[in-house]
């Protein structure tokens, strides 16, 4: 599994590679929900938390341990998700860290994410990809389910938050040979979303 850090677009999002130039557009986008971040987050990218989260983000990223990407919709930062966990010689890897602001849940932007994000890593060898999510998260939950992920268990007290809570993760996965029929389904939800205007 070689991962790389690749521009993704379709018609409907645009996933680009962290840059300097991200940065306070993406603050914007995640201080527009700040009662999310301690609710669900096991790290903060809202408010007072957001310059240690985004250097902690950059630092990753410049070690190769994590890819993280903005995602643009109608020509703005609209939020984040990330590869991390990446294990080449297992040939899996985990896509976490995604928040969008309010205005760009529930509709197009997460399928349009997603269908980017786990093709590019199936195309590039991966074997498995993960999802962990908050047990208490079960709006996560269920877009996790409508997405066709296999939910594996539970991992118990897993992780301690950036509030101190300690949390239990949820464990999802897609195999890449299971990636073709979630494809399919991916892109016949994306096929009921009209076209949007260029420049997204």
């Amino acid at each position: 599994m070689r991962l790389t850090a690749a521009v993704l677009e379709n018609d409907f999002v645009r996933l680009e590679p962290f840059e300097e130039d991200h940065r306070e557009p993406l603050r914007l986008a995640c201080d527009a929900d700040p009662e999310l971040w301690p609710a669900f987050y096991y790290m903060s990218l809202g408010g007072a938390e957001f310059d240690a989260g985004w250097a902690s983000l950059r630092a990753q990223q410049a070690a190769g341990t994590r890819i993280p990407f903005a995602v643009i919709h109608d020509g703005e930062v609209v939020g984040c998700s990330t590869y991390i966990g990446l294990q080449p010689e297992n040939r899996t890897l985990e896509i976490g860290t995604t928040y969008y602001r309010p205005s760009a849940r529930g509709g197009v932007v997460n399928p349009a994410a997603k269908r980017l994000l786990l093709d590019h890593a199936f195309a590039c060898g991966a074997h498995r990809v993960v999802f962990q999510v908050d047990q208490l998260n079960l709006r996560s939950q269920a877009a996790m389910a409508k997405l066709g992920a296999v939910r594996e268990g539970v991992m118990r007290d897993d992780k301690i938050t950036w509030t101190g809570r300690v949390r239990s993760s949820v464990i999802f996965s897609i195999l890449a040979g299971e990636w073709p029929e979630v494809r399919a389904k991916l892109d016949a939800r994306l096929a009921a979303f009209s076209r949007p205007p260029s420049g997204a």
